[in-house]
């Protein structure tokens, strides 16, 4: 668990206190609906906490994966050289590469007719 989980985990715990010692107050001087729920506002904190930890297991274990996973033999700049590659194979015109996609030149099978209503 990472140090923000267990920084998380306690105000969890605080607060699931606050509203705990709440619902006590509440029981011996205020009317018992608001101590009920404050006690069921309590339990809401335990659930953050549980889930918290869930987190943290699912995290360490995906990293104990990733470390067993074997070393792709694809570099990152090649697959920046693949993207750019696909990029550039995509490009319409030589107008329309230098025009930032706004303009196509007159052969480009993808210009769009211009119409003349306004």
């Amino acid at each position: 668990m990472s140090s923000s989980s267990r920084l998380l985990c306690v105000l969890y715990v605080a607060t699931s206190a606050g509203l705990a010692w709440t619902a006590v107050l509440e029981l011996r001087y205020g009317p018992v609906w608001a101590a009920g729920l404050f006690a069921a506002g309590s339990i809401v904190p335990v659930v953050a906490v549980v889930r918290e930890t869930v987190l943290g297991d699912q995290r360490r274990t995906i990293a104990e994966l990733r470390a067993r996973r074997p070393v792709p033999a694809v570099r990152e700049d090649a697959r920046a050289e693949a993207v750019v590659r696909a990029e550039l194979d995509a490009a319409c015109c030589e107008r329309w590469w230098t025009s930032f996609g706004t303009d196509h030149d007159a052969t480009c099978g993808h210009r769009l007719p211009r119409s003349s209503a306004a």
